[in-house]
């Protein structure tokens, strides 16, 4: 009764007003799956390419020709296999596609597709999500990784920095460490509204804030944390999204709009080495550009083995580019995206891929979300470790971090033990 009896699919509205593609697989036992597909607005050229249908209407970004897709050609390739064989139904959907990146029947089609199919296999188990993945494992809640100021692509480049985010490593369990983050982005608020800074709400819920320089958001944010009543770096510690590739010019310097000035690769990686040195950051992302990859292996060589070093657009969830980057000492965590590799399948290849290098992982939203929770129940049934929604604001985002709340419950003492203290204790340099 697992088989898929048809696929359905609408437009559907995302975080940002702009159309995105929602399917449902149904079973043979009337099951339904139904998953959302997300969208991105700083992505990697490596991406699975959304299928857009251009021209005057919606600024050229409906989907209707994704629309159709779905219950076209996808619809007849699936029909009447067996919804618990993802990796058959993704196969299955890539060959139809036949283009590397997805860009015939559109990413944005294909995982929708992928993901509900996902949402019936569990539901025609009767089990969550999380507990069909994890198919017996014991599994945990992931550390909740959370913006508290936006920029670059995410608040019109008010700052160069895409996200200025932070982690608990004093926290207890998921619960407490949404708890903490809750007194730090309050804090950060009232700092923002009380020097007339708060210039309004990024794309992902974090604050749009004033500021003079990048590294004067570094040191708001280290004032928050105290002002919130934790110690920086032993309670409450920092993460960074540089989006490096969004700030790379022609020639491999670096643009830094707000401060009007261009640095090397090498000046780059000094000035963030610095910041190391000088703030509680534990973690950067995307420290340099998706092609810059002996500028990337020079900063994990010299930091690397302090704070986390993630690639996001440098892998674009693709386990033979993380294979790659293992073998160049190129990073030590990886960015899961279910959409930026275009199926469930891959994604989860490039969870394996990351375990098998010795890197750790991060699943995360995009900056265009919706009121889907796919990514909070593929964090923990996959056992990933970590987990980024954007920020600690707005439905999109909130309703992630409350179903974390509901399966840290539903867990109770089976789970395994929270990792925010061994993931983020800070070795010296």
């Amino acid at each position: 009764m697992t088989a898929i009896r048809t696929v359905l699919a609408r437009r559907v509205w995302d975080s940002r007003g702009k159309p995105t593609v929602e399917a449902e697989v149904v079973l043979e036992s009337g099951v339904i799956g139904r998953a959302i597909t997300p969208a991105g607005a700083s992505t990697g050229s490596g991406e699975a390419r959304e299928l857009r249908d251009g021209g005057p209407a919606l600024r050229g970004l409906d989907v209707q020709q994704a629309v159709r897709n779905v219950v076209g050609p996808i619809r007849e390739a699936l029909r009447g296999l067996d919804a618990t064989d993802q990796g058959g139904v993704d196969a299955a959907m890539i060959r139809l596609d036949g283009t590397r990146d997805k860009s015939r029947l559109g990413g944005n089609a294909i995982v929708a597709v992928s993901l509900a199919c996902l949402h019936a296999a569990a539901a025609d188990a009767r089990v969550p999500l999380w507990q069909h993945l994890a198919a017996g494992r014991r599994v945990g809640l992931p550390v909740p990784e959370i913006q508290i100021y936006g920029g670059g692509a995410h608040a019109s480049a008010r700052v160069d920095l895409q996200d200025f985010m932070v982690v608990c490593p004093g926290a207890g369990n998921f619960a407490e460490a949404l708890e903490m983050t809750a007194e730090v982005y309050y804090a950060a608020g009232a700092r923002l509204a009380k020097k007339g800074a708060l210039q309004g709400v990024a794309d992902e819920g974090g604050y749009w804030p004033s500021f003079r320089s990048n590294e004067e958001g570094l040191s708001e944010l280290v004032r928050s944390i105290e002002d919130a009543g934790f110690r920086p770096g032993q309670d409450v510690a920092i993460a960074l999204d540089i989006a490096a590739t969004q700030l790379q010019q022609p020639g491999g310097r670096y643009a830094l709009a707000l401060e009007n000035r261009t640095l090397s690769a090498d000046q780059f990686g000094i000035m963030l080495e610095r910041w190391v040195d000088a703030y509680p950051i534990v973690s950067i992302e995307d420290p340099f550009a998706e092609t810059d990859t002996e500028a990337m292996k020079a900063f994990t060589k010299r930091v690397g083995h302090r704070i986390q070093i993630v690639g996001d657009d440098y892998f674009v969830t693709d386990a033979d580019r993380i294979k790659t980057a293992a073998a160049a000492g190129a990073c030590n965590t990886v960015l899961i995206k279910p959409n930026q590799i275009g199926t469930v399948t891959e994604a989860y290849a490039a969870v394996k891929a990351a375990q098998a290098a010795g890197f750790g992982a991060i699943v995360s939203a995009r900056s265009g979300e919706t009121e889907d929770i796919s990514i909070v129940h593929l964090a923990i049934g996959w056992g990933v470790p970590q987990l980024k929604v954007g920020s600690f604001s707005r439905s999109e985002r909130m309703v992630k971090w409350n179903e974390g709340i509901r399966i840290e419950e539903a867990l109770g003492s089976a789970a395994q033990p929270f990792a925010a203290g061994r993931l983020f204790k800070r070795k010296a340099a």
